[in-house]
């Protein structure tokens, strides 16, 4: 009998038979670990409400033939319970661990960085300091770095001459100068780029000094830079409710408060299309690279556009 111990961050469940399931965590020595905890699903069960997504446990495994076994759970930290409470945190954590998923491909290959990225996310998310879209955006970009995908913010992706520069590409891996940029760049505002250097290095004190319209189209480029490396789509992220932060009383009293706001503090939230719009980066970072790539591409622009209506969603219940 082969028995070993590590902590973990269950990233997702699966039904396995009548009662049981299969549970995928990312761990600190083994990196992500698939397991069948029986029995969790009947009322009884001893351990079923310590796997579930978002936990950070402590896990004893026996190693079967296929898939190991649980054989013993304690709670390291309960951050699912203050984020399963707070809507725009559970569809920010749900992104989060489906990164996380989708990053570390192979089994029991170690990943300790990716595991202490999403530790400290969750943990953000859960002492609620911080606004779930930033918390979000900042794992996703350091994430992409531990890959080897992280986006060239302050130099040329091509020929590394430093910036700043007003071209991005996704496809090209981040800004291009004039002499490199090619078709499908967008030019977004400076305030975007300097929002995520912010978050990529850990400015809090700059990341949250934005506008919401500056989030949202940082955001809309984050999500289209991560999609296009990983080659797919993440299912989560268009769920990801992007607002900003209201104090409690105006979130109760809803609609009929915005509509008593003066003329211009809906400046920044207007959904308007013309060359002056706040929202026209996000919105061409979609059309563009879905207009400029081939059929087998255009998909990436959906990350921009589900950012964007994550976004629309917020304001409309503000």
């Amino acid at each position: 009998m082969s028995l070993y111990r590590d902590t973990g961050v269950v990233l997702r469940v699966h039904k396995l038979g009548e009662a049981d399931r299969i549970i995928t965590l990312l761990t600190r020595r083994h990196g992500k670990v698939r397991a069948v905890a029986k029995g969790v699903r009947r009322t009884t069960s001893r351990f079923g409400a310590r796997l579930e997504p978002f936990g950070h446990v402590d896990v004893q495994f026996y190693t079967g033939r296929t898939l190991d076994v649980v054989t013993q759970v304690q709670t390291v930290d309960a951050f699912a319970l203050p984020i399963v409470g707070d809507y725009q945190a559970y569809t920010a954590a749900a992104a989060i661990v489906e990164t996380a998923d989708r990053l570390a491909a192979e089994e029991e290959q170690p990943a300790l960085k990716l595991y202490l990225l999403v530790c400290g996310a969750l943990r953000a998310l859960a002492d609620g300091g911080r606004d779930a879209s930033l918390v979000l955006d900042a794992f996703l970009l350091r994430a992409m770095a531990f890959a080897g995908w992280e986006p060239a913010l302050t130099e040329c992706a091509r020929c590394g001459e430093h910036g700043p520069h007003a071209a991005f590409n996704v496809q090209a891996g981040g800004l291009l100068c004039t002499r490199c940029r090619i078709p499908g760049s967008v030019h977004p505002a400076p305030e975007v780029l300097l929002l995520m250097a912010a978050l990529l290095h850990g400015d809090w004190d700059t990341a949250e000094d934005t506008t919401h319209a500056v989030r949202r189209d940082a955001s809309g480029l984050v999500a289209a830079h991560l999609q296009w490396h990983l080659e797919r789509q993440l299912r989560s992220l268009p769920f990801v409710e992007r607002r900003a932060r209201e104090a409690p009383l105006t979130a109760a009293l809803g609609s009929d408060t915005r509509a008593r706001q003066a003329p211009g503090d809906d400046a920044e939230h207007t959904n308007d299309t013309g060359p002056g719009s706040r929202d026209t980066p996000a919105d061409t970072v979609a059309e563009t690279v879905a207009r400029e790539t081939g059929p087998g591409e255009a998909e990436v622009a959906g990350a921009a556009e589900g950012a964007r209506h994550g976004g629309d969603q917020g304001d409309a219940g503000a």
